[in-house]
């Protein structure tokens, strides 16, 4: 049974110390212990320096959490959109959802950390990550952003780096501070209907319906199967009228239940066609379709390939 790998904190300083050149020893953080979690914070142009060719960052889930203060010419790939980034973009990463990252010149700097959620979040009893707006389902988070903006976010990185080599005995307590402050930059820098933290019954069903929707995903072994496939399935679990979730939904994204049920599809297809080497049939019937054909004529819809095309 062949399962999806997700990029864990050993295979991040795996690429890290072939990137600079250094033994982990060198780049991992001083004082740092598992209760408090994980964090580190590295340099762009440090990273790309060792690279012979502009290095992208593969198209997969990762079990950190990374944001990144990009300064250069890129494409980010990330969920089911493609945003070209001409100047300056601060970039959130999440296990949920994968991302790539392509440079598109070799003028990169900027800089990145990478974290665990212990890290960030210690009572888990209150709440998590995910709880977040930046972090939730159904946002795509890559901002474009002045040099202003820019240029103050990097001051805030450059704390980062200073505390991370001092001897204070609370530095971790300190830097988890900058964290949220990066945070809080995006989380300014959404539309406010994403921000809204209102009791409305409306905004209530879009968020649940958002959340039924990505708890079907990874899918991760040939054996899974998706059980919610259409907009009158999740109507159904969510108590309400397929017609009302599709107006609430188009209010809110833009899109119609079963566009937005589509959109999500495509996209785990791709990974699946890109991460595994499990045949089309089975990817097919892991998705939630019944004929190998149907989903072929869906795929193809949606992307223009053909799934094998897009395989190779």
């Amino acid at each position: 049974m062949e399962k999806i790998a997700h990029a864990t904190l050993e295979d991040f300083y795996r690429e890290m110390t072939a990137k600079l050149g250094k033994d982990i020893e060198n780049i991992f953080p001083k004082g740092l212990h598992k209760d408090i979690g994980h964090f580190n914070v590295f340099d762009i142009a440090q990273t790309l320096e060792n690279v012979r060719t502009t290095s992208e960052m593969p198209y997969n889930r990762r079990k950190y959490y990374k944001i990144s203060l990009i300064r250069g010419r890129n494409r980010a790939e990330y969920a089911d959109k493609t945003i070209q980034i001409k100047q300056n973009a601060l970039l959130f990463a999440t296990p949920k959802v994968p991302y790539h990252w392509i440079p598109e010149d070799p003028d990169q700097s900027g800089s990145f950390c990478v974290f665990t959620e212990d890290f960030l979040i210690k009572d888990k009893s209150h709440n998590t990550l995910e709880d977040l707006p930046i972090f939730q389902p159904g946002n795509v988070p890559v901002f474009e952003i002045d040099d202003e903006l820019a240029d103050e976010i990097e001051q805030l990185y450059s704390k980062i780096k200073k505390e991370i080599v001092s001897d204070y005995i609370f530095k971790y307590d300190l830097i988890r501070n900058y964290v949220l402050e990066l945070i809080h930059y995006g989380q300014k820098l959404q539309p406010a209907t994403k921000l809204s933290t209102s009791n409305d019954a409306s905004l209530r069903v879009v968020s649940l319906f958002i959340e039924l929707l990505e708890r079907q995903f990874p899918i991760e072994s040939v054996e899974s199967r998706i059980q919610l496939k259409t907009a009158k399935d999740y109507a159904d679990r969510l108590a309400v009228h397929v017609n009302y979730l599709n107006k609430k939904l188009k209010e809110s994204t833009g899109k119609t239940t079963t566009e937005f049920i589509a959109d999500r599809l495509v996209q785990e297809a791709k990974i699946l066609l890109k991460q595994t080497k499990w045949n089309v049939s089975e990817i097919s019937y892991a998705l939630g379709f019944e004929e190998i054909a149907h989903f072929s004529n869906f795929f193809k819809r949606k992307t223009t390939f053909t799934p094998l095309e897009f395989r190779s």
